[in-house]
């Protein structure tokens, strides 16, 4: 059998690759990346997708991306913006 290994971050792009790799007949393997983020909601997704999607095995890998840079999502010192702005937002990462 075909496998694919997914990295899925529990958004639309990655939930529908992986939809579309089980649709072609791809045993999946997924892997999710826990950076620190200041909630789990992504986590939370990802591991809702990996079960209702059916992946033979689901990985959460934890990385530590605060050497690369100042994101509102990962450094408690900043705080989350309350308005959209223009330009790349703190909160990306």
């Amino acid at each position: 059998m075909k496998k694919a290994v997914i990295a899925l971050s529990g958004g639309l792009d990655s939930t529908t690759c992986l939809a579309i790799a089980k649709a072609q007949g791809f045993s999946c393997y997924a892997m999710t990346f826990d950076y620190g983020q200041r909630n789990d909601a992504e986590l939370v997704a990802a591991k809702r997708v990996a079960q209702a999607l059916g992946v033979v095995e689901h990985k959460i890998f934890a990385i530590d991306i605060a050497q690369f840079g100042h994101s509102a999502l990962t450094d408690m010192s900043l705080d989350l913006p309350t308005e959209i702005g223009l330009g790349i937002p703190i909160t990306y990462v």
